[in-house]
């Protein structure tokens, strides 16, 4: 066996465009996604009734995520995808009751609730192409790893 120094490991499915080009969506869709929730989150933090701590969860994970996504890490690519399923499920549901605050008797948000209502249903297609773009991320293998020796031979070794 060649020694540790003649050895360098190589992620040749990170090289591709098509991996940088996912990895940078899946990060810009996961930085959108806390934004979106922090911005209803904080323009309605008088008419959320207890939901801050779930929505600022979401934003908190989201950005975590994005951070390991940033170094490749191919595990936390499910765990996105089911987060954005949840938030999506969640945005849906309130879009309805963000549009129904215009009547008498509710509390105003610091924002306007028609807004709050819009950008909350752009929440939905976000965590949608949040969903597919993690998965395709998911499919590229990142963590697929091959040792180059010095000779220039490869062999595979399992991933990471």
């Amino acid at each position: 066996m060649a020694a540790d120094k003649d050895v360098v490991i190589e992620h040749p499915n990170r090289d591709k465009p098509g991996s940088k080009l996912t990895k940078l969506v899946v990060i810009l869709l996961l930085l959108a996604s806390a934004t979106l929730v922090i911005v209803v989150t904080v323009g309605g933090w008088d008419a959320t009734a207890g939901a801050q701590p779930v929505s600022l969860f979401f934003a908190a994970i989201y950005v975590l995520i994005a951070f390991y996504v940033a170094r490749w890490n191919r595990g936390v690519l499910p765990v996105s995808a089911a987060l954005a399923m949840i938030l999506g499920i969640f945005a849906a549901v309130s879009v309805p009751g963000w549009f129904d605050r215009n009547a008498s008797g509710y509390t105003d948000p610091s924002l306007s609730a028609d807004l709050l209502g819009t950008l909350t249903a752009v929440i939905v297609p976000v965590q949608i192409l949040l969903i597919a773009f993690a998965m395709r991320g998911f499919a590229q293998a990142w963590n697929i790893e091959v040792e180059r020796l010095s000779d220039g031979t490869t062999r595979a070794v399992a991933g990471s």
